[in-house]
């Protein structure tokens, strides 16, 4: 009833807790709340880490201002079991991205937080992304991580400056549109 009486704003699912948990199989709260969005034409932005997204197609091919992205910081799987033990591989989330868009679908990359290995993604996204952003993100909850492996000069200043220069220029190369 509330989505009938409301503006149609953007709505981000979820720019903070990813939609596509490991429950989202089973109990399909996502898929049922995208159903609602489609049957109203809202425009929607789905970020996750999870190749569950997939399932969805059917549904997401009905919205007409849909954005699907997924958060890859590395195209290191091992740098990504360090920061992000428990998300899908590197691979899967190619994958999946490579599958949405050969659906037809608008498909994003969200760069962050900006890992080792992440210069080796604008070559793995081509084709698969229209536009890249790229965000600093760092997550103080993962603070341990970087000094436990010794990765400390990862979170500076000029690491992440450098970062978005080079992915940028890789970018811009390759006619991919990029947020900084």
């Amino acid at each position: 009833r509330e989505i009938t009486r409301k503006h149609k704003d953007r709505v981000w699912v979820s720019g903070v807790c990813d939609p596509y948990q490991p429950q989202e199989g089973k109990y399909k709260l996502t898929r049922q709340c995208l159903e609602i969005l489609a049957e109203h034409q809202w425009p929607v932005t789905i970020q996750t880490r999870s190749p569950l997204v997939t399932r969805d197609i059917d549904i997401l091919k009905q919205m007409s201002q849909l954005e699907v992205g997924f958060s890859i910081g590395t195209s290191d799987d091992s740098m990504r079991k360090l920061f992000e033990p428990n998300a899908p591989s590197i691979q899967s989330r190619l994958d999946a991205l490579a599958k949405l868009h050969g659906a037809g679908l608008y498909t994003f990359v969200m760069i962050a937080p900006i890992l080792p290995g992440a210069e080796a993604l604008p070559e793995l996204l081509a084709g698969k992304v229209d536009k890249v952003i790229l965000d600093r993100m760092n997550y103080n909850h993962s603070d341990w991580v970087y000094k436990k492996y010794h990765l400390e000069q990862f979170r500076t200043d000029e690491y992440f400056d450098g970062m978005v220069t080079t992915l940028h220029a890789q970018l811009s190369q390759m006619e991919v549109p990029c947020q900084p």
